[in-house]
């Protein structure tokens, strides 16, 4: 069952990290012509989302100097060294109080597609969650119906959603999206991968 036409989306990208296993703040690194925050919110503004919250933290400063982030709803989150959950938590009250499903993206993954993230808004139905099952596993995206809001408002840590994702497996579709997990870029070997990525598509 296709997801209502009508339901009021959002996406939350992620970016308050301080990249403390980089040792520089990874969504600021040069990535096609501008930085890897620039890819993400690239992706997020050709998803067809109603609203684009942005979370930053650790380089909040350096985000709004560098990154384009027009047509983004900024959210400071000065808990951000407890993890992306802090962020999610902080984000949420930023939503527009008619957003029905939340789309999470990674601020450090700028291989996902637009299409992808349309794909798994169409394919969840009305699910209460949905993933993306790539060929090699889930990855992010994922997305949320408003009434797991106030679950992902209470999380701690930095892989709590994944651990909200088994409690509530009974909730979850996959929704089938070809090819592998896009890149999350976690050290310099991933940052090289990426550039490499970029080069070969050209």
């Amino acid at each position: 069952m296709p997801s209502p036409p009508d339901v009021r989306t959002a996406g939350l990208v992620l970016a308050a990290g301080a990249s403390l296993r980089f040792g520089r703040p990874k969504q600021l690194l040069p990535y096609r012509g501008g930085v890897i925050l620039d890819a993400v919110l690239a992706t997020a503004r050709a998803s067809g989302l109603d609203q684009i919250v942005l979370a930053l933290g650790g380089a909040g400063d350096a985000v709004r100097h560098t990154v384009d982030t027009r047509g983004c709803d900024l959210v400071d989150n000065p808990d951000y060294p407890a993890g992306c959950s802090s962020s999610i938590a902080a984000a949420i009250p930023a939503l527009h109080p008619d957003t029905g499903v939340l789309v999470l993206l990674l601020g450090d993954q700028p291989e996902v597609r637009p299409e992808t993230v349309r794909h798994l808004l169409e394919g969840r139905g009305r699910s209460p969650i949905a993933v993306c099952r790539y060929d090699d596993g889930i990855g992010h995206p994922f997305a949320f119906d408003r009434t797991i809001l106030p679950g992902l408002a209470a999380l701690h840590g930095d892989k709590a959603v994944w651990k909200l994702l088994e409690q509530r497996a009974d909730d979850v579709t996959e929704v089938r999206i070809r090819g592998p997990i896009p890149l999350d870029i976690d050290t310099e070997a991933d940052y090289e991968r990426a550039l490499a990525d970029v080069q070969e598509l050209g």
